[in-house]
């Protein structure tokens, strides 16, 4: 799945999303391509302080490196700013909504043309083409 992103979701039956991101228990971490979806890693946090322990938002945002989206119950706003400076879109969901089915609606997304955060999460997930210089010398393209 060369092409695929990560996308994460705040789970703890690994089949819905049930959890609000600050108090997220776990996260269940897929790749996603247009016509393919893999579970990559189920992680699982301790017992974290919840309020004034905003440390607990820096050990989930580390863990959602490299992923281009977290779908959660509901996040607060100092966990979507810090989510949105690692080019990571947090996406609110209705309560209990079934993991296979968001899967879906994302790939059915990529297929008929991404959103914009979408769109930017492909482009920053995928691979440079190897022909681009000879694609430019092939234009006229000129120092």
């Amino acid at each position: 799945m060369e092409t695929a992103i990560k996308v994460a979701f705040a789970t703890t039956d690994m089949e819905t999303v049930n959890q609000h991101f600050g108090s997220a228990k776990s996260f269940a971490v897929y790749a996603v391509d247009r016509n393919n979806s893999e579970l990559l890693e189920a992680a699982q946090f301790g017992e974290l302080n919840q309020d004034g322990n905003e440390d607990k938002l820096s050990v989930k945002i580390d863990l959602l490196k490299g992923c281009a989206a977290v779908y959660c119950q509901a996040i607060g706003g100092s966990a979507i700013n810090q989510l949105i400076l690692k080019n990571i879109q947090p996406v609110k969901v209705h309560e209990n909504s079934k993991i296979k089915d968001l899967i879906i609606d994302l790939q059915n997304e990529i297929k008929a043309g991404p959103s914009n955060w979408l769109a930017k999460a492909i482009n920053l997930h995928k691979s440079p083409d190897p022909d681009r210089f000879k694609k430019m010398e092939d234009e006229g393209w000129d120092e």
